[in-house]
């Protein structure tokens, strides 16, 4: 007998005997009734089954779960519920960033990862600048975004409320950035510079002063 086990939105799911061409997207459907990701193409085409697997977006529809026994495995669920939704879903429902739905937990589990991706600087196939990417940008965004399809054409909405969190927390974390900066150079500054030496030995000090007193001395007596 052998015992698959998954790390789903932190909690831990044992599955018996599973058949080893079993989908992940069909687990959390079909044995543990996780139902947030949907199934839409099941060709990895349309985003709807989109879950965040250690971090990375990926399409849950193409890989199958035997391959993910101790992964850290993150479903529209565990990025918020209504009594507690993430910024980012507040954003979607703010800005009307969907009209039927269906795609919605697969559209936020990718926008989730793109945030964290354009806050550590990741470039995309549009940026011009591979150093220092602005993953704010309309392009970046749409660009970043274009695994994910809405049949419902809600797109211009989509990256309104991609755009409205990025502002915030990217902006927030130059803030942070730049204080830590700010605090470093001072610490810098304020520090010796020059050859550092041990501050000297008790039988050093006690040299100086027996050199002071004969100096103290001889002085005296040519006087």
């Amino acid at each position: 007998m052998s015992t698959l086990t998954l790390t789903i939105n932190k909690q831990d799911y044992q599955l018996e005997n599973l058949d080893a061409r079993t989908t992940l997207l069909d687990v959390c459907r079909q044995h543990l009734q996780i139902t947030g990701p949907k199934k839409g193409c099941d060709h990895g085409q349309c985003g709807a089954c989109t879950m965040l697997i250690n971090g990375r977006r990926v399409n849950s529809c193409l890989t199958l779960a035997v391959m993910h026994d101790g992964d850290d495995i993150t479903t529209i669920e565990g990025i918020g519920m209504p009594e507690s939704l993430s910024a980012l879903q507040q954003a979607f429902k703010d800005n009307d960033a969907f009209q039927c739905g269906y795609c919605t937990p697969g559209q936020i589990c990718s926008a989730t990862a793109l945030i964290e991706e354009v806050k550590q600087n990741w470039p995309s196939h549009v940026s011009t600048d591979l150093q220092n990417p602005d993953g704010r940008l309309v392009q970046e965004i749409a660009e970043r975004m274009s695994g994910n399809i809405c049949r419902c054409s809600a797109y211009p909405n989509i990256i309104k409320a991609i755009s409205q969190v990025l502002e915030s927390q990217v902006s927030e974390s130059q803030i942070q950035e730049a204080s830590t900066q700010t605090t470093d150079n001072t610490v810098q500054n304020s520090s010796v510079t020059g050859i550092w030496s041990p501050p000297p030995s008790e039988a050093q000090l006690g040299k100086t002063s027996a050199n002071n007193k004969t100096a103290t001395a001889t002085t005296g007596g040519r006087s």
